[in-house]
């Protein structure tokens, strides 16, 4: 049997009368960029969130540089970021002149540990980054009662949480700071079909200064009040996004069937570290922690199934930030979870049965 990490293709094909009018209406009525589609989609995406705006923006990368710049952050200050996270986190801090500082995550959840957040503020600290990694939320009470006390700015990276919850179910990730990111690459739970990305915002003044942000720093057809950039959501990603918003949560009750399949049958098996199961997560990916996870991967691509390392190398260990820490770092759970994590296969369109044959053949390694 063969099964693949994620299955794009069912996902077309399940919504692909939409999907088909949808790209027949774009052409009808030729509007490309910035109209009607877009309007709709940031309307009914906030409105699922439970905030008052929502900017599409072409990536999620543009979408935390331009939730940054809209708040002021740049050149001289710090921003506080996990130490385990995709390198686009960092990467969005550093377009804007700002220094991102490491911390150190839970083992247990993977997440940015806010008992640690405290020790790394500093007088040029400005903002806080939860990142909401692997469709769990972070621990928002905390660390956003940390930026109060300290009068910092919080930007939630909600990339990987499309739909998730903590301990208030109606408030999603993407409703606590003071601008949150989401990227909409195909892979995402809620996903189109390129790249794509958004913030949301409470505050109607930051929602005004993306607008501008993002379309050359114009409201007004060539009048340019700031320096902007192109980082626009096209009317085609924006026509895909409503469609898939109508399934965003029946597919994450899908990953959270398979989720629990994996739960229950895999406790206990060989050295296998599983991660937790909260009411809110969306389960994004599927990650466990074992030592043999290269032997477990390279095992499993021979049997046909598919898996991703959710992330090999540290970003304190790449070569991109070593003109910042040129001593090098230490995070020794961030370092241990790159070494030993592997993501198994997830997905709303993952069949109980590929699922139940990925449980066998990691008992068949194990054994």
């Amino acid at each position: 049997m063969e099964v693949s990490f994620l299955n794009l293709k069912k996902a077309y094909t399940e919504l692909k009368p939409e999907l088909d009018q949808l790209w027949q209406d774009l052409h009808a009525d030729s509007s490309y960029i910035l109209g009607a589609r877009l309007e709709n989609f940031e309307r009914e995406f906030s409105k699922y969130l439970g905030v008052k705006h929502v900017i599409g923006v072409a990536n999620g990368l543009d979408a935390l540089t331009l939730s940054l710049q809209a708040l002021d952050i740049g050149v001289g200050h710090e921003v506080i970021v996990p130490a385990h996270t995709f390198i686009a986190s960092w990467l969005a801090i550093s377009e804007t002149g700002a220094i991102p500082v490491p911390v150190e995550v839970d083992l247990r959840t993977y997440l940015l540990d806010p008992s640690k957040i405290e020790s790394a503020i500093t007088e040029n600290t400005r903002a806080i980054m939860p990142v909401h990694l692997y469709g769990r939320l972070c621990d928002m009470s905390k660390i956003s009662a940390l930026a109060q006390n300290y009068h910092l700015r919080v930007i939630e990276d909600a990339a990987q949480a499309h739909g998730s919850f903590g301990s208030i179910p109606h408030k999603k990730a993407g409703s606590f700071g003071d601008a949150a990111t989401f990227s909409f690459y195909p892979g995402k739970n809620l996903g189109c079909f390129g790249d794509g990305g958004c913030v949301a915002t409470n505050d109607d003044e930051t929602a005004q200064k993306l607008k501008l942000l993002r379309n050359y720093g114009s409201k007004i057809r060539y009048e340019h009040e700031v320096i902007g950039k192109n980082s626009r959501l096209d009317e085609l990603q924006a026509g895909v996004l409503s469609i898939k918003l109508k399934h965003l949560d029946e597919w994450n009750d899908r990953r959270k069937a398979i989720a629990k399949i994996y739960l229950q049958t895999l406790q206990g098996v060989g050295d296998l570290v599983l991660p937790e199961d909260t009411p809110g997560h969306v389960w994004h990916i599927f990650p466990v922690l074992s030592a043999h996870r290269d032997a477990l991967k390279k095992f499993l691509a021979t049997e046909g199934i598919g898996t991703i390392i959710h992330y090999p190398k540290p970003i304190h260990h790449q070569e991109a930030y070593k003109h910042i820490h040129p001593n090098g770092l230490r995070f020794a759970n961030t370092d241990k979870i790159c070494a030993t994590v592997l993501s198994l296969p997830m997905g709303p369109h993952l069949e109980i049965e590929e699922a139940l044959f990925c449980v066998q053949t990691i008992k068949k390694f194990f054994e």
